[in-house]
């Protein structure tokens, strides 16, 4: 594979990443709106929150046969698409049946994309030598921040979700599947040590502490992006427009610690910063729990984003550094559990939230993301081949 190609391949995956970031942030921002426009009750709202990351899982299972076909390049051409025509469903209906149809579309499209993108990552990573993962993960940040953005203009001027929706899948949409033509995983298997092989299978066992890892992070993820604007605005009394906030807040510390992680991995090593993201994150949950109005709940966000934003990239490089001869197949397994933190992040928090508090219901987060410090040693043991021999020298792999 040519430089020039490498370079192209890159680039054209960043631009989805980042359009990925848009669009998921101009769903979950919007979910107090979903919830009206639609007559989606308190209770009902979380069954439509894990109907979404339910069929991203299905998708994400299906998606490790498909690419065995087809490669992720073409699963990915097809799905952003899918995508962000999903997202314009969303704001067209106004049945109860046509928002469940919308997001169970979205959720199926999700599961291919995500899995897809993050293949593609792993597998130009490998060819390039060095890490550029992370890169790709402060680009789906970056989209978010405009995502939420342009949700808080929507929230704004009270446009409908559909007006608010249509611009930008009319501009995102040429846009990718232009990008798309440009798509490339890398050629080469990174060299293998002795009794590994290619296509010699994923063993669960080992896999296991990275997918414990990515469902707490999840789980942690999920009670910003479905429960931060409504936390706001329920609990501690802020208006809609303000609601849009923690979010968007949230996105930028994740950016800036992908920005850093690189270095402080290069540094300290993935361990030390693994673990001194989960402690953060668990600082972040504690003060929103206890913040006595809207700013500070915000300022427990924007502390989460920065503890967060470091774990699951590196989850997803590490596991395909776990088993470089089934990278795809690594991380389609490893990404369902994704979608599992969705599953019981949501839920819970909205059902700890009905039956006690929604503050109670934040010191559960909290505690999960402090056992990932217990499993960080997965991202520098030996088991886990972090920082295995197809880097070059002094680099280090994360994501």
């Amino acid at each position: 594979m040519t430089d020039a190609r490498l370079r192209r391949g890159r680039g054209s995956l960043a631009v989805s990443f980042f359009v990925q970031g848009v669009t998921f942030a101009l769903l979950v921002t919007r979910i107090p709106a979903i919830q009206e426009r639609y007559g989606i009750s308190d209770a009902l709202l979380p069954v439509f929150l894990a109907a979404v990351p339910i069929l991203a899982g299905v998708s994400s299972v299906v998606t490790e046969r498909v690419v065995a076909r087809v490669g992720p390049a073409v699963v990915l051409r097809w799905a952003q698409p899918f995508v962000l025509l999903s997202l314009l469903a969303v704001g067209v209906g106004s049945e109860l049946w046509q928002a469940a149809v919308a997001l169970g579309l979205f959720g199926l499209a999700v599961g291919a994309l995500d899995a897809s993108m993050n293949m593609l990552g792993v597998s130009l990573q490998r060819a390039y030598g060095r890490s550029i993962m992370l890169g790709f993960h402060a680009s789906y940040s970056l989209g978010g921040i405009v995502g939420a953005s342009l949700a808080w203009v929507g929230a704004h001027w009270h446009l409908s979700l559909f007006v608010s929706y249509l611009p930008v899948v009319a501009v995102l949409l040429p846009v990718v599947l232009v990008g798309s033509r440009w798509y490339a995983a890398g050629g080469d298997r990174p060299v293998l040590e002795a009794g590994e092989g290619k296509g010699s299978g994923v063993a669960f066992a080992l896999l296991l502490p990275l997918c414990l890892v990515m469902t707490f992070a999840y789980i942690g993820d999920s009670t910003v992006s479905n429960w931060s604007a409504k936390y706001l605005q329920d609990v501690l009394g802020s208006s809609e427009e303000l609601a849009t906030v923690p979010y968007n807040a949230y996105m930028v510390t994740t950016l800036l610690g992908r920005a850093v992680g690189d270095f402080g991995v290069r540094r300290l090593g993935a361990v030390v910063v693994v673990r001194a993201g989960a402690v953060l994150a668990a600082v972040g949950f504690a003060v929103v729990a206890v913040s006595p109005g809207a700013w500070a709940g915000i300022a427990g966000f924007t502390v989460l984003g920065l503890g967060l934003s470091v774990i699951v990239p590196q989850t997803f490089a590490a596991a395909g550094r776990l088993f470089p001869g089934d990278s795809d197949a690594a991380v389609a397994r490893l990404n369902v559990f994704n979608y599992v933190g969705f599953l019981v992040g949501s839920p819970l928090v909205g059902a700890l939230g009905d039956a006690w508090s929604y503050r109670g219901a934040m010191l559960v987060p909290m505690v999960l993301v402090l056992v990932t410090v217990v499993y960080a040693t997965s991202f520098g043991s030996r088991a886990a081949r972090y920082g295995g021999g197809h880097e070059r020298p002094r680099t280090v792999d994360v994501g």
